[in-house]
C-alpha cells in the first residue's frame, strides 16, 4: 500500500481543488425565436439553429381535442 512520504499542505490541497467546481451551463439565444436555451440543444419550441426541426405540440390544445 502506498504510504505518502509528507503531509500535504492546506494551499496545495486547496490548489488542487480548485478545478473540481461546477460550472454553469453555457446558454445562447436562439436567433429565429430568442429563446435561451442550452448551447448544441434545441429550444422548448424545437428550434435549433433558427430552423425548427421539430413541431411541437401544445399541451393545453391537444387535451381540448380529446375532449
Amino acid at each position: 500500500m502506498a504510504v505518502q512520504k509528507s503531509r500535504r499542505t492546506r494551499s496545495t490541497r486547496g490548489m488542487r481543488r480548485s478545478h473540481d467546481r461546477l460550472s454553469n451551463p453555457t446558454l445562447s439565444i436562439d436567433s429565429e425565436t430568442g429563446e435561451i436555451h442550452r448551447r448544441h440543444h434545441i429550444t422548448p419550441n424545437g428550434y435549433y439553429r433558427g430552423r425548427q426541426v421539430i413541431v411541437v405540440k401544445d399541451s393545453a390544445n391537444h387535451t381540448e381535442d380529446q375532449e
